[in-house]
């Protein structure tokens, strides 16, 4: 069962030993192709050479993408423990012009553990927005013990309310994500994500302006304001994670999940959330697998914020020197 009450012996001093990581600018190539339409015999014949002309550029992401994500692996190099850990995470930045995200395997597979929960709230308030009606005293009461404090009776209650895995896609897919599989039976730990898809999930509840998926497809106003409220009232046992790239004058707010396997022994570790630094909003998801122990994974969880933020703060600021 994902979030074992071992979680409350847990020494909240982790932030204080967290890694400056100076984000190193790495500039992407690019390499021309030379094609080569000669042969022993002559010059091209004129089809050849209309041929070789009208061939368009290879396809592949902007280079202004591929230097960000390239940015983000080199900050990331020091992080990466090797072994059976595995780590993926994106972060965007909502100011920026573009919104475009930065990201290091960021398609991969992870199990969720608790960060499903936030897919199950918002799954639950589509379902009541889709029945007209507010949520119940009970439906509140769950919701509100399965993201403060990551209750998992709470979690097992509304799992059931909205129709387990089956309800989970279907709300998944109406908000946009695209690579995230409910869990087999009552196992919504097990649901798997993406750290891309992590983000999607994070803008339809924290991106300002008009957003196509809002009703009657997507979240209503008060449904976003619900979920951000109570993911930035977690209580004090649940703030690591992503919160530890806070500098002063930061907001955040969080859902994160931990899970042992029972098969390996080996954790799931994941943090996911909104953070603001020097005034700029991001979002983050950080996901990781392997991990031998929980207080070095949720270390690296914690690096990798800071690098990730550190990453996409510098063309606006400085990163803030360790706390």
């Amino acid at each position: 069962m994902p979030d074992t009450p071992m979680w409350t012996h847990l020494n909240r001093g982790l932030r204080a030993s967290t890694l400056r990581v100076c984000a190193a600018g790495v500039a992407a190539a690019a390499v021309a192709a030379s094609l080569a339409a000669c042969s022993p015999a002559g010059p091209p014949s004129p089809a050849q050479a209309a041929s070789v002309h009208a061939a368009p550029p290879a396809p592949g992401p902007p280079r202004e993408k591929q230097g960000r994500d390239a940015t983000l692996a080199q900050a990331l190099k020091p992080l990466l423990p090797g072994g059976t850990t595995r780590l993926a995470v994106a972060v965007v930045d909502l100011d920026s012009a573009d919104e475009e995200v930065a990201s290091y395997r960021a398609n991969e597979p992870f199990d969720t553990a608790s960060i499903s929960k936030l897919g199950i709230l918002a799954a639950l308030l589509l379902k009541a927005q889709d029945e007209d009606r507010a949520l119940t005293a009970s439906e509140r009461e769950d919701a509100e013990a399965m993201i403060r404090t990551s209750d998992n009776h709470a979690a097992n209650t509304l799992w059931q309310t909205i129709g387990e895995a089956d309800g989970l896609d279907t709300a998944h897919h109406r908000l946009g994500l695209k690579a995230t599989k409910g869990g087999p039976g009552t196992s919504w730990g097990l649901t798997q994500t993406t750290a891309h898809d992590q983000i999607q999930l994070l803008r339809t509840i924290f991106a300002p302006g008009p957003m196509t998926s809002r009703p009657p497809k997507g979240l209503a106003p008060a449904s976003r304001a619900y979920i951000r409220r109570l993911m930035s009232q977690i209580t004090d046992d649940q703030d690591w994670g992503i919160s530890a790239a806070r500098s002063p004058g930061s907001r955040w707010a969080l859902k994160n999940g931990w899970n042992q396997r029972t098969t390996t022994g080996l954790w799931i570790i994941n943090s996911v959330g909104h953070i603001t630094v020097h005034s700029h909003h991001y979002l983050i998801s950080v996901l990781s697998s392997g991990t031998p122990t929980l207080k070095p994974g949720i270390t690296l969880i914690e690096r990798t914020a800071r690098a990730a933020i550190g990453t996409a703060t510098t063309h606006t600021h400085p990163w803030p020197p360790e706390p």
